[in-house]
């Protein structure tokens, strides 16, 4: 069984149609990316698996379960999390807060149980500083804990979203293009954590990204779209030597030349 399958699906805005006929089979434990240039409709791709958008035409299905045009949170609790191209911490509350805020809508109680501190809400509330504590330990960022997110350097801050995200016990994992905006060092430590959470926490994840040094070293299969189709798919060598993503990417020149694939 597949842990995650989109069938010819497909998204209008208007009359725009930003994804065609799309499909993917994702196994668990696989990291594959999804490449392409600017516009070739990924992150819609991202917003449709995760119910920010329902598909106008096709089927998502999550552990064989059909969860197309379900509503964020309901994929979130079905276990599929995400973080995104622009970083989305709350930059009001603390690294420790961020992490702890993110996991309660796992919890089950109410307003009452918060007032009245029942014991499911103490033992929920210990349950959730306990799992944040752990994701901060295995995340290196021990010094960070009390302080902003918007204080961190940039690299720091999406190592937070990517606890975040890790905090709901996610089987699949979205990551929006973690790379942009990273210097070379950063870029160095983003694949090894990428590696890492993969063996780390048995996850299967679902990459994209425009830095092709990143999703070339950590990414065994690849789908490349172009204007909402897949024109390619295969292992990174594949990938790179095919002319219909060398046309994609530029215009056309030989494989000798594209730098950046």
């Amino acid at each position: 069984m597949a842990l995650l399958e989109l069938d010819n699906v497909t998204h209008f805005f208007g009359g725009l149609r930003a994804v065609c006929n799309f499909s993917l089979t994702l196994q668990g434990g696989e990291l594959m990316g999804l490449i392409g240039p600017n516009g070739a409709g990924k992150t819609t791709i991202f917003n449709l698996v995760s119910g920010f958008y329902r598909p106008s035409e096709g089927r998502i299905s999550f552990l064989d379960l059909d969860i197309t045009g379900l509503r964020p949170h309901q994929v979130t609790s079905r276990g599929i999390a995400r973080t995104f191209q622009n970083i989305r911490l709350w930059n009001s509350l603390s690294v420790f807060e961020n992490l702890c805020v993110s996991q309660h809508h796992q919890l089950g109680y109410g307003f009452l149980h918060s007032v009245l501190r029942t014991e499911k809400f103490v033992t929920g509330e210990r349950r959730v500083k306990k799992r944040a504590e752990e994701l901060i330990d295995l995340l290196g960022l021990g010094h960070y804990a009390l302080e902003f997110p918007k204080n961190l350097p940039y690299g720091l801050q999406r190592r937070v979203e990517i606890g975040r995200a890790l905090s709901l016990r996610p089987r699949l994992l979205l990551l929006d293009e973690p790379a942009a905006g990273m210097n070379p060092g950063d870029i160095g430590q983003l694949i090894e954590t990428i590696r890492w959470i993969r063996d780390e926490f048995k996850l299967t994840i679902l990459l994209i990204e425009h830095h092709m040094r990143v999703v070339m070293s950590v990414c065994g299969n690849m789908k490349v779209l172009d204007f909402g189709q897949t024109i390619a798919e295969g292992t990174p060598d594949e990938i790179r030597r095919d002319p219909r993503v060398i046309e994609a990417y530029l215009g056309g020149e030989e494989p000798g030349h594209a730098r950046g694939i």
